[in-house]
Protein backbone atom coordinates (compact mmCIF):
# COMPACT_ATOMS: atom_id res chain seq x y z
CA UNK A 1 0.00 0.00 0.00
CA UNK A 2 1.25 3.50 -0.71
CA UNK A 3 1.96 5.38 2.51
CA UNK A 4 0.89 8.96 3.13
CA UNK A 5 3.64 11.57 3.29
CA UNK A 6 1.88 14.38 5.17
CA UNK A 7 -1.73 15.36 5.48
CA UNK A 8 -3.67 17.69 7.71
CA UNK A 9 -7.37 17.36 8.39
CA UNK A 10 -9.83 17.90 11.17
CA UNK A 11 -12.21 15.31 12.52
CA UNK A 12 -15.27 17.16 11.27
CA UNK A 13 -14.24 17.85 7.70
CA UNK A 14 -11.13 18.44 5.73
CA UNK A 15 -10.36 22.11 5.09
CA UNK A 16 -6.69 21.73 4.31
CA UNK A 17 -5.11 18.73 2.70
CA UNK A 18 -1.36 19.19 2.29
CA UNK A 19 0.86 16.51 0.80
CA UNK A 20 4.54 16.64 0.01
CA UNK A 21 6.06 14.15 -2.40
CA UNK A 22 2.75 13.04 -3.89
CA UNK A 23 2.81 9.25 -4.25
CA UNK A 24 1.35 7.75 -7.40
CA UNK A 25 -1.44 5.36 -6.53
CA UNK A 26 -2.38 7.00 -3.22
CA UNK A 27 -6.03 8.08 -3.06
CA UNK A 28 -7.34 9.96 0.00
CA UNK A 29 -10.84 9.02 1.13
CA UNK A 30 -13.36 11.07 3.11
CA UNK A 31 -13.88 10.31 6.80
CA UNK A 32 -15.43 11.85 9.87
CA UNK A 33 -14.37 11.16 13.47
CA UNK A 34 -16.47 12.44 16.38
CA UNK A 35 -13.55 12.85 18.83
CA UNK A 36 -9.84 13.32 18.07
CA UNK A 37 -8.31 13.27 21.57
CA UNK A 38 -6.36 10.16 22.70
CA UNK A 39 -8.22 7.58 24.84
CA UNK A 40 -11.59 9.25 24.19
CA UNK A 41 -14.59 7.26 22.97
CA UNK A 42 -15.18 8.11 19.32
CA UNK A 43 -17.38 7.24 16.36
CA UNK A 44 -15.53 6.68 13.08
CA UNK A 45 -17.22 7.07 9.69
CA UNK A 46 -14.96 5.74 6.91
CA UNK A 47 -16.77 6.77 3.74
CA UNK A 48 -16.55 5.42 0.20
CA UNK A 49 -18.34 7.92 -2.02
CA UNK A 50 -19.94 6.87 -5.29
CA UNK A 51 -17.01 8.44 -7.16
CA UNK A 52 -14.48 6.37 -5.17
CA UNK A 53 -15.48 3.12 -6.86
CA UNK A 54 -16.67 2.02 -10.26
CA UNK A 55 -17.62 -1.59 -9.51
CA UNK A 56 -20.01 -3.34 -7.16
CA UNK A 57 -18.44 -4.65 -3.95
CA UNK A 58 -18.85 -8.27 -2.86
CA UNK A 59 -16.16 -8.06 -0.15
CA UNK A 60 -14.55 -5.06 1.57
CA UNK A 61 -11.41 -5.20 3.68
CA UNK A 62 -10.32 -2.28 5.84
CA UNK A 63 -6.64 -2.60 6.72
CA UNK A 64 -6.00 -1.22 10.22
CA UNK A 65 -2.51 0.18 10.89
CA UNK A 66 -0.26 -2.06 13.01
CA UNK A 67 0.42 0.84 15.39
CA UNK A 68 -3.31 1.61 15.96
CA UNK A 69 -3.42 0.40 19.58
CA UNK A 70 -7.19 0.78 20.06
CA UNK A 71 -9.25 -2.37 20.57
CA UNK A 72 -11.80 -2.92 17.79
CA UNK A 73 -14.77 -5.25 18.33
CA UNK A 74 -16.73 -6.74 15.42
CA UNK A 75 -20.02 -6.15 17.29
CA UNK A 76 -19.31 -2.37 17.21
CA UNK A 77 -18.75 -2.25 13.43
CA UNK A 78 -21.38 -1.90 10.73
CA UNK A 79 -21.63 -1.18 7.02
CA UNK A 80 -24.19 1.45 6.01
CA UNK A 81 -25.42 3.63 3.20
CA UNK A 82 -24.21 7.17 3.95
CA UNK A 83 -24.53 10.80 3.04
CA UNK A 84 -21.12 12.45 3.42
CA UNK A 85 -21.28 15.70 5.34
CA UNK A 86 -19.51 18.99 4.86
CA UNK A 87 -19.22 22.32 6.67
CA UNK A 88 -23.00 22.75 6.66
CA UNK A 89 -24.27 19.25 7.43
CA UNK A 90 -23.26 16.20 9.42
CA UNK A 91 -22.25 12.87 7.91
CA UNK A 92 -25.18 10.48 8.25
CA UNK A 93 -25.11 6.69 7.91
CA UNK A 94 -28.61 5.58 8.81
CA UNK A 95 -29.42 2.54 6.65
CA UNK A 96 -27.41 -0.52 7.69
CA UNK A 97 -26.35 -2.89 4.92
CA UNK A 98 -26.70 -6.57 5.95
CA UNK A 99 -23.19 -8.03 6.10
CA UNK A 100 -20.99 -10.53 7.91
CA UNK A 101 -18.28 -8.57 9.73
CA UNK A 102 -15.21 -10.11 11.32
CA UNK A 103 -11.79 -9.09 12.54
CA UNK A 104 -8.90 -11.11 11.09
CA UNK A 105 -5.09 -10.88 11.22
CA UNK A 106 -5.12 -10.23 14.98
CA UNK A 107 -7.69 -7.46 14.56
CA UNK A 108 -5.71 -5.59 11.90
CA UNK A 109 -8.18 -6.32 9.09
CA UNK A 110 -11.89 -5.58 9.21
CA UNK A 111 -13.41 -8.10 6.80
CA UNK A 112 -16.88 -7.21 5.53
CA UNK A 113 -18.93 -9.52 3.31
CA UNK A 114 -22.34 -8.08 2.43
CA UNK A 115 -25.24 -10.50 1.85
CA UNK A 116 -25.55 -9.10 -1.71
CA UNK A 117 -23.04 -7.12 -3.81
CA UNK A 118 -23.20 -3.39 -3.06
CA UNK A 119 -24.01 -1.38 -6.21
CA UNK A 120 -22.11 1.77 -7.13
CA UNK A 121 -25.12 4.12 -7.07
CA UNK A 122 -24.79 5.22 -3.41
CA UNK A 123 -22.09 6.19 -0.93
CA UNK A 124 -21.31 3.66 1.79
CA UNK A 125 -19.43 3.78 5.07
CA UNK A 126 -17.76 1.55 7.59
CA UNK A 127 -19.03 2.88 10.92
CA UNK A 128 -17.64 1.90 14.31
CA UNK A 129 -17.20 3.06 17.87
CA UNK A 130 -13.86 2.69 19.59
CA UNK A 131 -11.72 4.35 22.26
CA UNK A 132 -9.05 6.30 20.37
CA UNK A 133 -5.44 5.12 20.57
CA UNK A 134 -3.48 6.30 23.59
CA UNK A 135 -0.91 8.06 21.40
CA UNK A 136 -1.60 10.94 19.08
CA UNK A 137 -0.57 10.66 15.48
CA UNK A 138 -1.72 9.86 11.99
CA UNK A 139 -3.28 6.50 11.22
CA UNK A 140 -3.68 5.29 7.64
CA UNK A 141 -6.54 2.83 7.09
CA UNK A 142 -6.60 1.28 3.59
CA UNK A 143 -9.69 0.09 1.70
CA UNK A 144 -9.47 -3.02 -0.50
CA UNK A 145 -12.48 -4.42 -2.34
CA UNK A 146 -13.41 -7.43 -4.41
CA UNK A 147 -15.92 -7.04 -7.21
CA UNK A 148 -18.24 -9.80 -8.38
CA UNK A 149 -16.70 -11.89 -11.14
CA UNK A 150 -13.97 -14.40 -11.79
CA UNK A 151 -11.05 -12.44 -10.33
CA UNK A 152 -10.60 -13.33 -6.66
CA UNK A 153 -8.17 -10.50 -5.92
CA UNK A 154 -8.95 -7.35 -3.94
CA UNK A 155 -8.16 -3.96 -5.48
CA UNK A 156 -7.04 -0.80 -3.67
CA UNK A 157 -9.80 1.84 -3.42
CA UNK A 158 -7.99 4.43 -1.30
CA UNK A 159 -6.94 5.40 2.22
CA UNK A 160 -8.41 7.22 5.17
CA UNK A 161 -5.68 9.12 7.01
CA UNK A 162 -7.03 9.88 10.48
CA UNK A 163 -5.32 12.28 12.86
CA UNK A 164 -5.55 11.82 16.63
CA UNK A 165 -4.35 14.91 18.49
CA UNK A 166 -1.20 14.40 20.61
CA UNK A 167 -1.36 14.67 24.40
CA UNK A 168 -5.11 15.14 24.59
CA UNK A 169 -5.07 18.48 22.69
CA UNK A 170 -8.46 19.48 21.35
Amino acid sequence: MPQVQAQSSSGAFSILNLRWGEKKGFKPLYYWVSETAPNRRSSYFLILKKADRNKAIMKLDVMVPEYFDAKLKAKNIRLAYCEAGDAMKRTRCNETIPAAISLVNDGKTIEIVPTAPIPTDRSIGVVFKVANPSNGGMYQFNALAQAPGKVDMAGYLGSWVIEIQPGGAR
